[in-house]
């Protein structure tokens, strides 16, 4: 290789602060937007490893009360109309319906059995959004990041082939830092897209688990008021 053409290429910086800034404005702005994706992917994550962690704490500690022994009555006064926890939010929009559901006489409205399951599976689905939320954003850039990159890596490696042609010259010196400029931003939409895949599979599964487990949970509270309304009647 001409020793004037690697004495020019290694007087090239090519920090990625300086690609950044010597790519073209189309360039920046992908790579701004991929940096900014993987910013708020991960302030995603972050908040679902924390939420994840206390449901399943809560669901644990409710389970343990609702399962002691004590009777049903006894728990929703204990915790009251609207608790703190997705499972004692669950179980207590049951005991409301059930209660709303005696008559002055004692006796019981017609249809309260459905009534409570409806009211289980309107608390279920808030639970659901809840826990939801936020995972669409990881599906979508684990989806179209990469391709956003690519899209940054095409136009910055025309822009290089201009600088070719405009420069009439093929060296080191031209060349390089026009490819590094245009791979960057497919760099960074991988590196803004693998976590949000990798993320989005794991809190997808674990969110499943969860809300199989309020359901399997609402099925059997359905289970025990079925019981005490064969007895009563």
């Amino acid at each position: 290789m001409n020793p004037d053409t690697m004495a020019a290429a290694q007087q090239v910086d090519f920090s990625l602060l300086a690609l950044f800034f010597r790519a073209t404005f189309t360039v920046q702005i992908v790579m701004l937007v991929l940096i900014a994706a993987s910013f708020w992917s991960w302030a995603i994550i972050v908040q679902k490893l924390i939420d994840l962690r206390r449901v399943r704490g809560e669901v644990r500690d409710f389970d343990q009360e609702f399962w002691s022994g004590e009777p049903l009555d006894v728990v929703y006064d204990r915790i009251g109309p609207d608790p703190a926890g997705s499972s004692a939010r669950i179980f207590a929009a049951g005991m409301s319906e059930w209660r709303r559901s005696h008559r002055k006489d004692g006796g019981l409205i017609h249809g309260v059995q459905a009534r409570i399951e409806r009211a289980m599976n309107v608390a279920i689905g808030r639970e659901s959004d809840s826990l939801t939320k936020g995972l669409t954003f990881l599906a979508t850039v684990g989806s179209i990041a990469p391709f956003v990159g690519l899209f940054g890596t095409v136009w910055g490696i025309k822009h290089a082939f201009e600088q070719i042609a405009l420069q009439q010259s093929t060296n080191l010196a031209v060349v390089a830092p026009g490819i590094a400029e245009a791979l960057l931003a497919t760099g960074l939409g991988l590196l803004a897209a693998i976590p949000a895949v990798i993320f989005y599979n794991k809190f997808n599964h674990e969110t499943e688990q969860v809300i199989g487990g309020y359901e399997g949970f609402a099925d059997e509270f359905s289970m025990i008021l079925s019981r005490q309304l064969d007895r009563a009647a």
